[in-house]
């Protein structure tokens, strides 16, 4: 992706316009996956031999449509922009810094196999920064579907403002994990199949924390905008050290390759999740 210094900073009318479109971006998404459900639906496997004998990385018909509607769509507003899908390939921008990142089914396994849980996410990227998410989620603090939206005015829920109220007599609560397990540190864990829904749920105070072992781009772009305007914190590891995180690089293809552990949650179970981490990494290195 070309940068080009003159591009201003992005103003908070240009972000309003951006998150709108986002919305509907994320809402044909949504639309499209609660029309399909309970219909057959064709699904092939993602990767290589190995990796479809062992049917991971599942895609459905569903997938494909959606991310070409969505598009289609974002092009009539942004055409210069550059766009990084989970099931196309990348569109270089044309002389502009914003890129953005769109998973049209976070959560296919789920979705194929009728658990109601996943996510269609839309995030905006100025030079790599998440500035602008929306995430359509199956379910919501409202137990209803719709998208958490941001794009720097604070979380939103349908238009709605949210603020996290976490009740003062849960004395255990609830983190994100990806390994499913019953109990971590002072939380009891989750695994949902969906790190979109994860961001939003810690954006909506639903998780106090979640990490993500080895995330795509378009899995956490539009839910770490989410959590940054909830007031969570989100931090990104490498090579066993972690780090506030600042961006998924400069150069679209260095954004489309980005893999790197992530935590966000508020600033205490952040700052928790993280030393278990590195508790963990240092007994790893024990035993070997």
């Amino acid at each position: 992706m070309t940068m080009t210094p003159a591009e201003p900073m992005p103003t908070p009318d240009l972000l309003a316009r951006m998150e709108a479109v986002a919305v509907e971006l994320a809402t044909i998404g949504g639309r499209e996956i609660m029309a399909t459900l309970g219909s057959l639906i064709a699904v092939d496997y993602k990767g290589d031999d190995n990796a479809i004998a062992l049917m991971r990385d599942p895609v459905s018909e569903v997938d494909s449509r959606v991310e070409a509607k969505i598009r289609s769509h974002l092009a009539s507003y942004f055409p210069d922009h550059g766009i990084i899908g989970e099931e196309m390939a990348i569109q270089p921008a044309r002389d502009s810094d914003f890129v953005w990142a769109v998973d049209p089914i976070d959560g296919t396994s789920n979705f194929i196999n009728g658990f109601p849980l996943f996510a269609s996410s839309v995030g905006v990227l100025y030079r790599g920064v998440p500035v602008v998410g929306a995430s359509w989620c199956s379910t919501s603090h409202l137990l209803a579907p719709g998208v958490y939206h941001s794009g720097g005015a604070g979380l939103q829920f349908e238009g709605e403002h949210v603020s996290r109220m976490p009740n003062p007599a849960v004395r255990k609560r609830l983190a994100g994990d990806p390994h499913g397990q019953s109990r971590i540190g002072p939380w009891d864990a989750r695994k949902t199949g969906s790190a979109a829904i994860e961001c939003a749920f810690v954006a909506a105070g639903l998780l106090q924390v979640a990490r993500f072992a080895t995330p795509n781009i378009w899995d956490v772009a539009g839910g770490i905008a989410l959590a940054r305007a909830s007031g969570a914190l989100v931090f990104q590891g490498e090579d066993g050290n972690w780090a506030p995180f600042a961006s998924f690089g400069g150069q679209l293809a260095q954004m489309a390759q980005w893999r790197q552990p992530l935590v966000l949650g508020t600033p205490e179970d952040a700052a928790r999740m993280i030393d278990l981490q590195r508790a963990d990494a240092q007994d790893q290195c024990r035993v070997l």
